[in-house]
């Protein structure tokens, strides 16, 4: 049983016997459309989720949820909308892993994520697979730590964007395995993917959609997942934990939040329906078709894991000296 499926059990039983948790089933009733503001294009992974979502919450709301993709700055756009909205639960960010991430790699940022917003639940985590070409001789980690530590700095790996997700996996397993790697900016994933399957990249740190079908076609070859545990989404795939290298865990997530200064009867209200939206077997079945792996999670949880995602990537950022500034 995977970390988010025992998570995910635990936690609908533990909901339930929460203390106040019969306010929150009274459910929000809008009188107007609601937005989720997200900060990346149509098409991708978090965009899927929150649509997923937005037609989960529309149901049960008989109201429109809109999906409003406020893109650029990673992230920054999309922050700072919702934090000019008016605090009435109509609007909604979707946060990610890019906000957790940014407060330390770029200066005067236009809002506090802890301090100006107050999260209602993670909806989803992507886990990282570890890809090379399926004509590489790297055939394991132990085989590509072995030959960085031979030959430092030669090795490359791609990714979108200095500071992102697939960027900060790498410089991370570089840390943990003891290696130093050459990172490669992208504009995009899907370049990068090409370039790693045509062999002019060594490995790719990626989100289980872009590669699964190229793993699927036999172009790309998965190592091993970040993971801590094996994941239900690719059960035969080893962690990069078991393969050797310890304590390393990369994945990128989004999650609900709403303005903090938003009545606690409305917050509450939001997460108990946004809680029913996740557990519900037909949402989750739709995450995990496109690479998601759906966790519900009370407002306190939620509030402590994007805190330890910005001590530890604040950490990662620090030492490979990435900043947007």
């Amino acid at each position: 049983m995977s970390l988010t499926r025992r998570h995910f059990i635990a936690l609908s039983g533990s909901l339930l016997a929460t203390p106040g948790f019969a306010a929150q089933t009274d459910s929000f009733q809008p009188r107007q459309p609601v937005r989720i503001i997200v900060p990346f294009p149509p098409g991708g992974p978090i965009d899927q989720t929150a649509r997923i979502l937005s037609q989960k919450l529309s149901e049960r709301w008989k109201q429109p949820v809109i999906v409003d993709n406020r893109t650029g700055a990673s992230g920054i756009i999309a922050a700072e909308v919702t934090a000019k909205a008016p605090a009435d639960g109509y609007t909604l960010l979707f946060s990610v892993f890019h906000h957790a991430v940014l407060p330390s790699i770029k200066s005067n940022l236009p809002y506090d994520i802890e301090k100006d917003f107050t999260p209602l639940s993670l909806a989803a985590v992507y886990p990282i697979v570890l890809v090379v070409s399926a004509s590489s001789p790297i055939k394991s980690v132990t085989d590509l730590v072995a030959k960085a530590k031979t030959a430092p700095k030669t090795l490359t790996f791609g990714h979108s964007g200095r500071g992102g997700g697939a960027h900060l996996a790498g410089e991370l397993f570089a840390m943990r395995a003891g290696i130093e790697l050459v990172d490669v900016p992208y504009k995009g994933n899907g370049p990068a993917i090409v370039d790693v399957m045509g062999g002019q990249l060594d490995m790719m740190f990626s989100d289980i959609p872009t590669a699964l079908p190229h793993m699927q076609s036999g172009r790309l070859r998965a190592l091993a997942i970040a993971t801590k545990e094996r994941s239900a989404l690719l059960p035969a795939l080893p962690t990069v934990i078991e393969a050797g290298v310890p304590n390393y865990v990369a994945q990128t997530w989004g999650g609900l939040s709403v303005r903090a200064d938003t009545p606690r009867e409305i917050s509450d209200r939001l997460h108990g329906d946004v809680i029913k939206v996740l557990t519900d077997p037909d949402t989750r079945a739709r995450l995990t078709k496109i690479g998601a792996e759906p966790v519900p999670q009370t407002e306190a949880e939620y509030a402590a894991f994007i805190h330890s995602e910005m001590v530890k990537w604040a950490e990662v950022a620090h030492k490979a000296n990435v900043r947007m500034d």
